[in-house]
């Protein structure tokens, strides 16, 4: 394996990241459309850094509309191998308040109708999700958002609903009861996509307020999400630097392999428009 590149995928509030050198911005092409934005590439310290606003600069795409294939199909064919995905959450517990951070280690979907994997057309693949978070990147995260001063909690369930709408009270008690930790819209998506890019994955995710479940507060309004967002703006940027630093070296994990055994389509038969779309993804394997 070759050494790290990182990638970054910025939520609400994080349009930019101050800091990168050698700047660059790159346009890419995937098999499923333009990426949310341009790509800027550059170097945190000595590790290699690109970053991509998901909603695009003006955040001009609801979470539904985000093209998650183009995004991370286009950071894997830059070289990225580990992708951080920074995010607005809603806290579904009363320990975790607006202002922390948490790196969740688990998901549940709630969207409808995302695509959310590169496979189909004639080609399929079935990776495993049981663990969806790399846990060797979780920890160069936690460690570099502690760094960075934030009050950090190391993983829990991060449910993943439509949105844009935010949660209805019956839904955020109910979300409670299943077990989940925070709500956010957008995650899932890159963390599905990422296992099959064969991408270390991990997320910072940024609480903002307590949804609605909480009756003993305000529940959530944009403009309080913003405000606490931009407080964190600059906490999560200095995380950003530190998971650089901590990336230098080889990749340890089986995140780089997650496709070996998961494509079970007789070679024979997958379609060469396919093999050609999908070359940097499962060309090592064809």
């Amino acid at each position: 394996m070759g050494e790290h590149i990182l990638g970054v995928i910025g939520g609400s509030g994080l349009y930019d990241l101050p800091g990168i050198r050698a700047t660059e911005s790159v346009h890419v092409d995937t098999p499923f459309g333009r990426p949310s934005d341009e790509l800027v590439r550059g170097y945190l310290g000595d590790v290699a850094v690109i970053f991509l606003p998901r909603h695009g600069r003006g955040h001009r795409l609801l979470p539904t509309e985000v093209p998650y294939r183009a995004n991370v199909f286009a950071l894997k064919h830059l070289g990225v191998q580990a992708l951080l995905s920074i995010g607005a959450v809603g806290s579904l517990r009363a320990h975790l308040p607006p202002g922390d951070v948490v790196v969740p280690d688990q998901f549940i979907d709630r969207t409808v109708g995302r695509p959310s994997t590169f496979f189909g057309d004639g080609i399929v693949a079935h990776v495993s999700l049981a663990d969806p978070v790399c846990a060797a990147f979780a920890d160069s995260v936690e460690a570099a958002a502690r760094a960075a001063g934030g009050a950090v909690h190391r993983g829990g369930t991060y449910l993943c609903m439509e949105g844009p709408q935010f949660s209805s009270r019956a839904e955020s008690h109910l979300y409670r009861q299943w077990g989940a930790d925070v709500i956010g819209m957008t995650n899932w998506q890159e963390a599905k996509l990422a296992r099959e890019a064969e991408l270390c994955f991990a997320s910072l995710a940024l609480v903002t307020d307590y949804d609605c479940w909480k009756t003993d507060e305000a529940h959530v309004v944009i403009e309080d999400v913003l405000r606490i967002l931009a407080a964190n703006a600059d906490l999560a940027r200095q995380a950003v630097a530190g998971v650089a630093e901590r990336l230098a070296g080889q990749r340890a994990c089986a995140c780089a392999e997650a496709l070996r055994y998961a494509i079970i389509t007789d070679r024979a038969r997958i379609p060469e428009h396919r093999r050609t779309a999908l070359a940097p993804l499962i060309g090592k394997y064809l």
